[in-house]
């Protein structure tokens, strides 16, 4: 699946107001290497089933093995071993000729700083192997999904090297005090400094899954279907927005037979929000997380592509109706290609008169119509288009109900059948007293 950055922006999937960004929301990663990893992996939707389900099944067997998951490598313990990797103590030398014992001695008295933070420093050193321990122990068995899998034969392979064996059964009997840390710490930082390294970032992989398990279990997401049916298919109950604190939740079915949902309703209605809800949803979908949905079927999306926060170019000197014909022209040329796309557009061509903008939408939605490798979502206030396109089979209209009880707005946020004809935008001038401050002026 492909997103281009407008997409990304439109779903709030990476946010410059982060604390609203699904990212940021799923975010439960405990190290800065894990979450660039799971920022990675964001960005980089999966490209075929196959890859979805392999992804599922990793996210399902951590799930299971959660309770065994080694907490011993805390953050604290991943930067200070990236320190130690990289200080630049040098490993305190053998004194030629005396027993390692009495060596040890001086070179601790010698050197008493620097073993300090050498002794400090191995010993979160020892933490990080520890919990590599357990992963090849534990979830390293003939059972883990091939995306885990290569991770920890990796980790298995690495472990097996002498050193790390050896200071394992040192640690495991109780005897690593002075002399130890002096020997294997000029053995690590010496020989196997690239080894660590690499421990360190298949860490940080291993963290980036670990987070998007968490957030399944917290938020209750459930993984969805995902079929190799020719033709694109939405199908969900009880769908919502997971960014949203108290989201309304949808059913929602979208498939060759009604390929294109038509929606209307009042400006702060939900229509925005649903849009965005379905957007998230086949995005977390096509990463291999579940989905926020009691249960959710679609098809393979090659894409998806929106027009929901288009903006002028002052820089360019476009006009915002211009930038809107160009965002409109771009989706048209990426969905002619034969794949399946998600088409989310939300108040097309607001930046022209009402006249010009049924025109120009009545022609763009009879054009997308004679898709049959897409799915559209569309919205819109001006319920006129809705009158023209009454007839075609392919279109399910849909609108967000609102009621005016003695001259005060109130929106249900419930998705009905048919067109919505509310027009509130006068209701909304009185409310927020703004014909009354008219009239103040002088």
């Amino acid at each position: 699946m492909q997103l281009d950055k407008t997409s990304y922006y439109d779903l709030s999937i990476f946010n410059r107001d982060e604390e609203f960004s699904l990212f940021h929301r799923l975010d439960f990663t405990t190290t800065a290497g894990g979450r660039d990893y799971l920022r990675q992996l964001f960005s980089s939707p999966l490209q075929d089933i196959h890859a979805i389900q392999q992804r599922q099944k990793a996210l399902q067997y951590i799930l299971e093995l959660e309770s065994s998951w080694p907490s011993i490598i805390s953050n604290g313990t991943i930067v200070v071993v990236e320190n130690y990797m990289e200080a630049q103590i040098e490993p305190i030398s053998n004194t030629e000729g005396l027993p390692l014992r009495i060596q040890a001695i001086i070179n601790k008295t010698l050197y008493a700083p620097d073993f300090g933070y050498i002794k400090f420093s191995f010993e979160q050193l020892v933490n990080l192997l520890r919990g590599f321990r357990t992963f090849v122990d534990v979830f390293n068995s003939d059972h883990a999904p091939k995306t885990l899998k290569i991770l920890l034969d990796r980790a298995q392979h690495l472990l097996h090297k002498k050193d790390f064996s050896d200071i394992l059964e040192v640690d495991a009997a109780g005897k690593m005090n002075y002399v130890e840390i002096l020997r294997y710490d000029n053995y690590i930082r010496r020989r196997h400094r690239k080894i660590v390294e690499e421990l360190v970032t298949l860490y940080h992989q291993l963290d980036a899954y670990y987070a998007m398990a968490k957030a399944m279990k917290h938020y209750q997401l459930q993984f969805p279907i995902v079929t190799d049916s020719p033709r694109p298919a939405i199908k969900a109950q009880q769908l919502y927005h997971i960014i949203l604190q108290d989201p309304v939740a949808y059913d929602v079915t979208l498939d060759e037979k009604n390929h294109f949902m038509f929606l209307t309703g009042a400006n702060m209605a939900g229509k925005t929000t649903f849009i965005r809800a379905v957007g998230i949803a086949v995005f977390m979908a096509h990463i291999g997380m579940g989905v926020p949905a009691r249960h959710m079927e679609l098809s393979f999306f090659h894409g998806i592509v929106s027009n929901i926060q288009v903006q002028d170019n002052i820089f360019k000197g476009e006009s915002y109706f211009y930038s809107e014909v160009l965002r409109i022209k771009n989706t048209i040329m990426q969905v002619n290609d034969g794949k399946n796309w998600l088409v989310l557009i939300d108040e097309m061509f607001k930046g022209t008169n009402v006249e010009d903008a049924k025109n120009c939408s009545l022609a763009v939605i009879r054009g997308l119509l004679r898709s049959s490798n897409c799915l559209f979502i569309l919205s819109t206030h001006l319920y006129e288009v809705a009158e023209d396109l009454r007839h075609e089979s392919k279109i399910l209209f849909k609108y967000f109900e609102s009621d005016v009880i003695q001259d005060d707005l109130h929106f249900t946020y419930l998705l009905k059948d048919g067109i919505a004809r509310e027009k509130i935008g006068y209701l909304i001038l009185k409310r927020e007293k703004v014909l009354d401050l008219l009239d103040q002026i002088h």
